[in-house]
C-alpha cells in the first residue's frame, strides 16, 4: 500500500555536520551522516560505517535530552523512512517504519480508523526515538509506548535485518522495546491500535493539599490525571481526562493558540527569562502562574487532546518511582524545589503509568508514578537541584527516564532492574563489537564485551 522509495545519492552524505538536539545542550560532529529512505538504504547505511570502522548512532527529532545519539562516527538520520507499509483493520495492528514522527503517525492512523491506546504530551519525536527511551504519557491503567509494540524490525551491525517478537526471540524482542539505541538501527515496528475515541479534558486548579491527599483516588477514577505545581505555591495544576464516546467539540483555533502557544510558551517564556536575570522574582512569578490558570475543557479526538505544543526550550530530568512511594517523593521534590537558593521557577510534573516488562522501562513490574523536574537550559543552573532530587529519588528505587538527563551508571542501574543481565546479554548478541556504542551507553550499560580470538575483554573508550 505504501509507495516505493529511493535514497538519495551519495551526495546527499554529509561530512563536517554540526548536530544538536532540540534543547540545544547535546551537540556533535559526526564524520558521516546519511540519510537512508529504504530499508535497504537503512542497511547499506549501517554496513558503510561498519565496513569503514566508525561507530553508528541513529538520531531522530532529538527531542532526548542525553547523548544517546551522540558520535563522532557516523548519524544516520532516519525521518525519511516514514511510511505506513501494512494495515491489518481485522487485527488492529499497524506495521510502520520506525522514522515517523508520532503527530504523523498519529494523523495517518486516524485516516484509516485506528488510533494509539495511550500518548505522551509531545508529538514531535520519531517513533523508534519515542520507544526506545520509553516515552509515556499518564493514565494508570494504561502502559508506555512500547507496550504497544507487536514487533520490531532492527538492522544490527553485520547488515542482518532481525525481526524480533515474543514468538521469535522473547528476550531480545523485550529488550529492544526499550533498547535505548544500543542494539541497532530499528527499521519498522508493528503496534497494537485500537478504534478511534475521543478525549474530554478539564484543566483547573486545586488546593495542593487536596491533591496530594487523594492524588491515587483522582488517578484511578480518572483516565487520564496528571498535574504540575509551581514552586512557592499551594495550588495544583491538574489535567483530568476521561475517554468518551462523544462527538468531538474541539476549542476554537483562536482559543487554542491563545492556550497551547501564547500561555503555555510565550508567557512561560517570558516568566523564564525574567526570573534568569532576577531570581528575587521567582515566588511571586510563580503565584501569579498558579493563580493565573481558570478551568479550561478540550473535547477532540484523543491524539489531539494528549499531545501540546512545546516551543519554550529548556531542560529536563523525570524520575519513576514505585506509585506507593508517590506522595512521598513529590513532597520531597516541592522540599526542595521551594529552597530560594536553588532558584527554581518551572513547575514539578507528575504523572502515573501502569506496569509493562520491557527490560529496561522505567517501569518494569512495576506501577508507577513519573515525577519530572525542569530548569532554564542556560549554563549549569540546574545541577544543585537535579542532584538533590536524583538522590532523594535513590530511596525510592527511583529509575531514571532514558530520554531526560541523570548522572546514573550502570553500577547504580544494575540493581534497578531485574533483568539488566538479560538485556547486557542480549546487546552482546545483537551488538558484540559495541559499533552502536558511545560513552552514553556504556556509561549506564558498562562497556561492551567483545570477543577476541577466543576471549574476551573490555571495549577501550575512547
Amino acid at each position: 500500500m505504501a509507495k516505493a522509495k529511493t535514497d538519495k545519492p551519495a551526495a546527499d552524505r554529509q561530512t563536517g555536520y554540526h548536530w544538536r538536539n532540540w534543547s540545544r545542550e547535546q551537540r556533535c560532529r559526526p564524520e558521516v551522516i546519511a540519510h537512508p529512505h529504504t530499508r535497504e538504504g537503512l542497511i547499506e547505511a549501517v554496513m558503510n560505517a561498519t565496513t569503514a570502522g566508525r561507530a553508528v548512532k541513529v538520531a531522530g527529532s532529538g527531542h532526548s535530552f542525553t547523548p544517546a545519539a551522540v558520535t563522532d562516527g557516523s548519524m544516520l538520520r532516519i525521518e525519511g523512512m516514514n511510511r505506513i507499509l501494512e494495515v491489518d483493520r481485522p487485527g488492529n495492528r499497524v506495521k510502520v517504519e520506525a522514522g515517523i514522527r508520532l503527530g504523523d503517525l498519529n494523523r495517518k492512523l486516524d485516516r484509516h480508523g485506528l488510533a494509539l491506546e495511550n500518548l505522551g504530551d509531545i508529538d514531535k519525536q520519531t517513533l523508534a526515538g519515542a520507544i526506545s527511551t520509553a516515552t509515556h504519557g499518564t493514565g494508570a491503567k494504561w502502559r508506555n509506548l512500547s507496550a504497544q509494540i507487536e514487533a520490531i524490525e532492527i538492522v544490527t551491525a553485520d547488515g542482518v535485518l532481525h525481526e524480533l517478537s515474543e514468538a521469535s526471540d522473547p528476550d531480545a524482542f523485550r529488550a529492544a522495546r526499550v533498547g535505548i539505541g544500543a542494539l541497532g538501527a530499528i527499521y519498522s515496528v508493528t503496534m497494537r491500535t485500537v478504534a478511534p475515541f475521543r478525549i474530554e479534558r478539564f484543566d483547573r486548579t486545586r488546593p495542593l493539599g487536596e491533591v496530594l491527599a487523594g492524588m491515587d483516588k483522582l488517578a484511578d477514577e480518572l483516565d487520564h490525571f496528571e498535574f504540575y505545581v509551581f514552586p512557592h505555591t499551594d495550588t495544583a495544576l491538574c489535567r483530568e481526562s476521561t475517554r468518551t464516546d462523544a462527538a468531538a467539540d474541539p476549542p476554537s483555533a483562536v482559543a487554542t493558540y491563545a492556550q497551547e502557544v501564547v500561555l503555555e510558551n510565550w508567557v512561560a517564556g517570558a516568566f523564564a527569562t525574567v526570573t534568569r536575570f532576577v531570581p528575587a522574582s521567582i515566588p511571586a512569578l510563580s503565584k501569579l502562574a498558579a493563580s493565573g490558570s481558570g478551568v479550561s475543557r478540550k473535547l477532540d479526538h484523543s491524539f489531539r487532546v494528549f499531545a501540546s505544543e512545546r516551543q519554550l526550550k529548556f531542560t529536563e530530568m523525570e524520575y519513576c518511582v514505585p506509585r506507593a512511594n508517590a506522595r512521598e517523593a513529590v513532597e520531597g521534590v516541592l522540599e526542595i524545589a521551594n529552597r530560594r537558593d536553588l532558584k527554581v521557577a518551572f513547575p514539578i510534573e507528575v504523572r502515573f503509568v501502569a506496569a509493562d516488562d520491557a527490560m529496561l522501562s522505567p517501569s518494569f513490574e512495576r506501577d508507577s508514578c513519573y515525577v519530572a523536574v525542569h530548569f532554564d537550559r542556560h549554563g549549569e543552573g540546574h545541577k544543585p537541584y537535579f542532584d538533590a532530587v536524583e538522590s532523594l529519588m535513590a530511596r525510592f528505587g527511583g529509575r531514571p527516564h532514558w530520554g531526560k538527563r541523570h548522572t546514573r551508571d550502570d553500577a547504580d542501574l544494575r540493581g534497578l532492574y531485574p533483568r539488566f543481565g538479560d538485556f547486557l546479554a542480549v546487546r552482546e548478541r545483537l551488538d558484540p563489537g559495541g559499533a552502536f556504542a558511545n560513552e552514553y551507553t556504556e556509561r549506564v550499560l558498562g562497556p561492551v564485551v567483545e570477543p577476541v580470538a577466543g576471549k574476551k575483554r573490555r571495549r577501550r573508550k575512547k
